[in-house]
């Protein structure tokens, strides 16, 4: 798909992976609409984009709230070509730990965000976007989710995380395969450790050791990295049902 004049829908937008690719596409002259949870945030974000970008408040596990922000979405800009899956929630809680077993609250909670929300988002984008005009190959839309190593190999502690992100994983060809017939093509993206806010609120304690597992480069991932595979899954049309790690050839550690 040219990227030029599309409109891109990104979740989790006014930070981290969602921001940085909302700048990528932004340089490639798409129209940008954050939809993110912290309204200040998603302010900020977007005055710093400029005019061809603004921003929507929802929660993705919610329905209504996800279907205002693509009304607002097809009212301002008038279509919605792209989306990028960045909303999720990190979590660490072992099965049984000090406390006792893992709260079901907590396990549910994690799996409804990062799971739940993804799939909200993009069945309901999905429907807007058979309404576009085919381009060539009869493309009409373009999702991208975001799970992360943790699906493969998840880390003690993550079993939520882990659970969620492999849903991700395992929706990504069926729904591949269920959007096929309307021109819409859906990929994930599997990041190692990245140098998000999250990260950076983190001690050194945390960040050396997942360092030390990344082969190379020894360091962490950048926004701008996933930003630029983003963009290379819109622009090829043949890359459709597949989830490409971008982690510098970390395998997590047990802990």
């Amino acid at each position: 798909m040219d990227i030029s004049g599309k409109v891109a829908l990104i979740t989790g937008g006014a930070s981290g992976l969602g921001l940085a690719t909302a700048k990528k596409l932004l340089s490639s002259d798409a129209k940008i609409m954050l939809v993110d949870i912290n309204e200040d945030n998603a302010k900020k974000a977007a005055e710093s984009l400029g005019d061809q970008a603004t921003y929507s408040i929802a929660n993705v596990t919610d329905e209504s709230s996800v279907q205002n922000s693509i009304k607002a979405t097809k009212e301002k800009f008038g279509a919605i070509h792209i989306v990028v899956n960045c909303a999720g929630i990190g979590s660490v809680s072992k099965t049984v730990g000090k406390d006792g077993a893992h709260p079901l609250d907590y396990f549910k909670a994690v799996i409804d965000i990062n799971l739940t929300g993804t799939f909200n988002v993009l069945r309901l984008a999905a429907v807007e976007m058979g309404n576009n005009e085919p381009g060539d190959d009869g493309e009409c839309g373009v999702i991208v989710n975001t799970a992360s190593v943790a699906a493969f190999d998840g880390q003690i502690g993550q079993a939520s995380y882990s659970a969620s992100k492999a849903g991700v994983v395992g929706m990504t060809l069926p729904i591949a395969r269920d959007l096929a017939r309307m021109g819409i093509r859906v990929n994930t993206i599997a990041p190692g450790i990245f140098d998000t806010p999250m990260m950076a609120m983190a001690s050194d304690q945390v960040r050396n050791p997942l360092i030390e597992m990344t082969q190379f480069p020894k360091r962490l991932g950048l926004p701008v990295e996933y930003a630029a595979l983003v963009q290379h899954i819109i622009e090829n049309r043949f890359l459709n049902g597949e989830t490409i790690r971008l982690d510098g050839g970390i395998r997590m550690a047990p802990k």
